[in-house]
């Protein structure tokens, strides 16, 4: 090794040692009698000390002409610092500097690498291996990397079994856009890179291994926001010879294992919601309970007083926001246009003020009395000070506005921290969905969950009817993992892939391998996988998922840094049989 310790590591009682260190010059301090010069690692920072009179001259006249960003390899004595930082851990000494040798200089870098970095999100990323070189950044791998290590550990100690499954596949019409990759030893066919391993580690249960995981990436080719990539990383779990009950079991464990493994929390038990509660009292399939403000209706309440927007509506329903009565005209305008932006969809608020002396004041005061509008009141439980917001219109449009603006409120309120965390199972998903733009029915996870077994008689009658045997982990608002009991016989999943709009032909030539799989003993089997890029930014406070992927692309699904997606030679294309006209 060039080095006998690193920039992290040493301490008061290493004074007076002879040490090698190597690093990058992270910040000159020349006071022209006195030189200091910060050294880096991924460890820490040591700071170097030179004196006029001390140091040889030779010594002082190479510190000086060092910059930001050189590699050096420095040997000097550790000794006692005079003014103490005790804000870094090596802050009780410094290296008395005995020799400087440049590694290799450095250009100016395009932004100052510290942690509060001057550097756009775009430079940022085209000269990502600079950025990585930062303590945010770098923490955030370092979490990700003590996620994955705990992962193993907690799976192993349960007899799962890490199995490599492929990354060519096969094209499958469900669910998002496949990745797709020409096969030039086969003109005109193509593989695809996989969105999940969903039928190998079925076919992996199929084959008698009965605990499987794997920290596998996975593709998708959608849309991008802060929380999505193209290439993305999953948890991936399969079990057999279980019941649901098992698998929330079982993966609780892993989340509570993580939380005390990782961040030092002892999590309490997970409680377990439906999806129609879910909807119904948060308006979203993915609550956030860090903070109560449920949504309670008023339909019964609010009906018969001439009041046409209540009157036309399916469901008339809201949330107290607590302590808000206060709010000025001014503010809840803003949130009338909030709820009325197109992605919300409200095409109005109704407010109620609970007035500290006990009275109400509202916007509809022309067609509520005091004593009415004092039952809505007591539909939310309000107090006074607190401030009732109130939609109306078709049942799951409202629910879902009415969940958007509770989010919004409570961002407002600081009742989001990112300190806090609240766990949640979503239990009872329906199995199907209703499409109106392709007039059929999907799957609501995907098409190889099992339905609950006593809603089996309205598959064919009521589809919209049938739960699934399905759940979705929940972790303050944001979905991290979902899975499902799949179907494990070949009679149950050609009726589901009929119900999808399979012909019996299509059905074979997608998945006839898994069919044909079935006849062969599949035991009962179900599985879940975990967002991990998503979780290791829940673990580290983010809004984003970027910092904690080493080299991640844009909202344009770009590589900032190699400049890809690109053109490739007409001599590829040529190769692989495919002719394009796309613009350039």
């Amino acid at each position: 090794m060039l080095r006998t310790h690193t920039c992290g590591e040493l301490r008061i009682g290493d004074v007076n040692k002879h040490v090698t260190l190597t690093g990058w010059v992270q910040r000159l301090r020349d006071k022209g009698s006195l030189m200091w010069i910060d050294l880096r690692d991924r460890y820490g920072i040591t700071q170097l000390f030179l004196e006029e009179g001390q140091t040889e001259p030779a010594l002082l006249t190479a510190a000086r002409s060092l910059g930001r960003e050189y590699v050096v390899k420095v040997q000097g004595t550790v000794a006692e610092r005079i003014a103490k930082n005790d804000k870094m851990p090596t802050g009780d000494i410094e290296i008395k500097v005995s020799s400087i040798e440049v590694l290799n200089a450095s250009k100016i870098p395009p932004f100052t690498i510290e942690d509060q970095t001057d550097g756009g999100d775009d430079l940022r990323m085209k000269y990502r291996y600079l950025d990585l070189r930062r303590n945010p950044v770098r923490e955030s791998l370092q979490l990700r990397h003590k996620m994955a290590q705990q992962t193993r550990i907690y799976l192993d100690s349960l007899n799962f079994i890490e199995v490599e499954t492929p990354v060519l596949i096969k094209s499958t019409p469900e669910g998002a856009r496949d990745f797709v990759v020409p096969s030039r030893m086969n003109p005109g066919e193509f593989y695809a890179l996989p969105q999940s391993p969903q039928t190998f580690k079925q076919l992996l249960m199929v084959s008698g291994f009965d605990r499987y995981y794997q920290i596998v990436k996975c593709f998708r080719d959608e849309d991008l926001r802060a929380d999505r990539q193209p290439e993305f990383t999953q948890i991936d779990c399969e079990m057999s010879f279980i019941t649901q009950e098992d698998v929330l079991s079982t993966f609780e464990g892993l989340v509570r294992h993580l939380f005390r493994s990782v961040k030092g929390i002892e999590l309490p038990t997970v409680p377990h919601i439906t999806f129609a509660d879910a909807m119904a009292f948060y308006g979203s399939d993915k609550p956030d309970t860090r903070f109560d403000m449920r949504i309670a209706e008023l339909t019964e309440v609010a009906k018969g007083k001439g009041f046409s927007v209540f009157e036309d509506a399916q469901l008339i329903a809201g949330i107290c926001a607590k302590g808000c009565a206060g709010y000025t005209r001014k503010q809840i305008d803003e949130l009338t246009e909030f709820v009325k932006k197109p992605q919300i969809g409200a095409k109005g608020l109704v407010y109620v003020r609970c007035e500290a002396n006990g009275t109400f004041k509202s916007s509809v005061d022309k067609f509520f009395d005091e004593v009415e509008l004092s039952r809505f009141a007591q539909k939310f439980n309000a107090n006074a000070g607190d401030l009732i917001l109130i939609l109306a219109g078709e049942t799951d449009k409202t629910r879902k506005a009415l969940g958007e603006l509770r989010l919004h409120v409570a961002g407002q309120l600081g009742l989001r921290d990112k300190n806090t965390f609240a766990p949640l199972w979503v239990v009872d998903f329906p199995l199907l969905e209703w499409n109106e733009e392709t007039n059929r029915w999907h799957a609501m996870h995907h098409p190889f969950t099992s339905p609950k077994p006593e809603d089996l008689p309205w598959l064919d009658s009521d589809p919209g009817k049938v739960r699934a045997n399905a759940y979705d982990m929940v972790l303050n608002g944001t979905e991290i993992g979902g899975g499902s009991i799949r179907i494990h016989d070949r009679g149950t999943q050609q009726r589901m892939f009929a119900k999808l709009g399979f012909s019996e032909d299509e059905s074979k030539k997608q998945f006839g391998f898994l069919m044909d799989a079935f006849e062969f003993g599949a035991p009962p089997h179900g599985g879940i996988a975990f967002g991990f890029d998503r979780l290791c930014s829940l673990f580290g406070g983010a809004d984003s998922i970027r910092d904690f992927i080493a080299f991640p692309k844009n909202n344009a699904g770009r590589d900032m840094m190699i400049d890809t997606p690109s053109p490739i030679s007409q001599e590829q294309l040529n190769e692989l049989g495919i002719s394009t006209n796309a613009p350039k």
